[in-house]
């Protein structure tokens, strides 16, 4: 039989201060109202309350999944080494990944994520394009080592995903999957109350050449991201934008002595230009050992994640790099480089003939250097750091900018890990091919803390009803009067049977110290049982996400509760 959850019995210890270790308000959130607690550096128990939102996180997932029609199994934790050296990250992946050995010296890993284990899977069972496409996924415990843990569950060692990993025949086939899991995930969001923007982002340790976060917005997230009124969001590790660079100006090319003048503040404030009207140089090693000449609009940044796709795994010159190179800090220009040197160009300045450069001298610049006739670019590269106020490459508006939680992502795969690991199937000519495979994957834990994040006040956490331990909270004043307390059991007991999830505040405290942890823990409704209202056949209705109070009959409350509830379910 089904019973509503005491609150004198439930193991929720709350706190009155917000504890030191905790940054973030959804963090201090969850610590003081009893939902988590930390057992080392980015490991968390989750308390009761918190479960009981993990679950519901967790149907509405499996729900949507179904949708879709794909297929939830579980495969283990731990994942031998050998399959992570097949995939060739076994080294790649860095300190992150937590690696282990068994009593016999065998190596294993802890998975951070599972592409290995499912193409393991599969590589000896689906063998015809007959049984394609097929998509699974698990809802599991993850691990990454992280090297600062913090955030409480936004960056943790240990955490809960579900991981969903499709294989298709053909390019058809893996972007419908990848579209699907895509809508999909677009509803999950939505469905948990979760204000998300899906962006285009960087594929990162996981490989392929296309992928989308969904990212929560909060001012508090990590991430980076533009985005525009026409719908193009993109994380600024791999936004792409029109920037507006301003023109140099024309003329025979002019040495101008710019004492000092080492950074682009500098050459601004002395020649009295926008820094848009400026080239920004930076020398760097790349990967394959090549002195190289990058040049930026002045008033961006080269990202660093662009810049690992172009130049590998590159890094700026040292002092005496530079004096290797013949070149010179602060004042370095495309005109009259030393022989040897690649000079490449974010593709913003293909647009712009003069340029304002340093001049390859100490304490000098150049005006009016002139692109083909005073230098030229080898190559042509997305580079930049897009940021507010840049236009919008779809509409040509001015972007936004925005700080985001990521909560979940998908990945078009390709056959990175099918044609390392051997995977393949028969296609109708009888041709063994590597599977063409899709990942996608949700920060559960994560996603609770984003909820918290966007759904909070002063006073404490606002559950949307689609995730909230316990729809609604019935206060019972005083527990031992003879009218308040039957008119509260009778409340919780009609909620129940109509399908509410009911706690009730049957706690010997103060009315001040129920309704500021009534407040903290955010059910979504609070109904009041106090004597003068109950006399008058009434209790009091609080709608926690606006605080919103009105006197309900009792005879009334359980009914108009319930609707109210099953609208707002997920």
């Amino acid at each position: 039989m089904k019973r509503y959850q005491k609150m004198s019995r439930l193991y929720a210890p709350t706190l009155k201060e917000d504890p030191a270790e905790a940054e973030l308000v959804s963090h201090k959130l969850l610590l003081r109202a009893g939902m988590i607690r930390k057992t080392a550096a980015g490991l968390y128990s989750y308390l009761p309350l918190c479960w009981r939102v993990i679950q519901k996180i967790e149907g509405v997932i499996r729900d949507e999944m179904e949708g879709i029609g794909a297929q939830e199994i579980q495969v283990p934790i731990v994942t031998p080494a050998e399959l992570w050296e097949q995939s060739g990250r076994y080294g790649a992946y860095g300190p992150e990944l937590m690696r282990l050995n068994d009593r016999h010296e065998r190596d294993f890993v802890l998975g951070p994520t599972h592409e290995e284990t499912f193409t393991d899977l599969v590589r000896n069972e689906l063998r015809s394009y007959k049984q394609l496409p097929v998509t699974l996924y698990q809802i599991q415990d993850k691990f990454r080592d992280e090297l600062r843990p913090r955030f409480g569950l936004m960056r943790g060692r240990e955490f809960i995903m579900k991981d969903a990993y499709s294989f298709s025949a053909s390019q058809e086939s893996l972007q419908e999957c990848y579209d699907d899991e895509k809508a999909a995930y677009a509803r999950i969001a939505e469905r948990c109350g979760v204000r998300a923007l899906p962006v285009v982002a960087d594929s990162g340790q996981i490989g392929g050449d296309t992928s989308v976060e969904f990212m929560a917005l909060a001012d508090a997230g990590e991430a980076e991201l533009v985005w525009c009124d026409c719908g193009v969001a993109a994380d600024t590790e791999a936004a792409t934008a029109k920037i507006a660079v301003a023109e140099g100006e024309a003329g025979e090319l002019t040495r101008v002595h710019t004492p000092n003048a080492g950074s682009i503040a500098d050459v601004t404030a002395l020649l009295g230009v926008e820094e848009s009207a400026t080239r920004k140089a930076l020398a760097l090693i790349d990967g394959e050992g090549r002195p190289t000449v990058c040049f930026v609009p002045g008033d961006h940044e080269m990202n660093d994640v662009k810049a690992e796709h172009i130049f590998g795994e590159y890094h700026l010159m040292s002092d005496e790099e530079l004096r290797d190179a013949g070149l010179v800090k602060g004042f370095i220009g495309p005109v009259g480089l030393p022989e040897g040197i690649r000079v490449v160009a974010d593709s913003s300045l293909k647009v712009s003939e003069w340029w304002l450069v340093g001049a390859n001298l100490a304490n000098y610049h150049y005006r009016h250097a002139q692109m083909g006739r005073d230098f030229t670019i080898d190559e042509w590269v997305d580079v930049v750091t897009a940021r507010e106020g840049d236009l919008c490459p779809h509409c040509g508006k001015p972007m936004h900018a925005a700080r985001g939680i990521e909560i979940s992502q998908v990945f078009q795969l390709g056959t990175k890990y099918s044609e390392s690991m051997g995977a393949t199937f028969m296609d109708e000519d009888g041709r063994e091919k590597p599977f063409l495979m899709g990942c996608y994957g949700i920060g559960i834990s994560r996603t609770l803390q984003a909820i918290v994040e966007q759904h909070h006040d002063e006073h404490g956490i606002i559950w949307p009803v689609s995730v909230a331990p316990y729809e609604v909270e019935v206060i019972p004043l005083d527990v031992h009067d003879e009218l308040v307390w039957p008119v509260a059991d009778k409340v919780a007991r009609e909620l129940l049977e109509l399908g509410v999830d009911v706690m009730v505040d049957d706690r010997k405290e103060r009315p001040g110290v129920k309704f500021n942890d009534a407040d903290l823990m955010g059910m979504p409704f609070q109904v009041v049982c106090g004597k003068k209202a109950v006399k008058n056949g009434n209790v009091e209705l609080k709608v926690r996400a606006t605080g919103e109070r009105t006197e309900v009959a009792i005879e009334d409350v359980a009914q108009l509760l319930a609707q109210r509830v099953m609208a707002e379910r997920a």
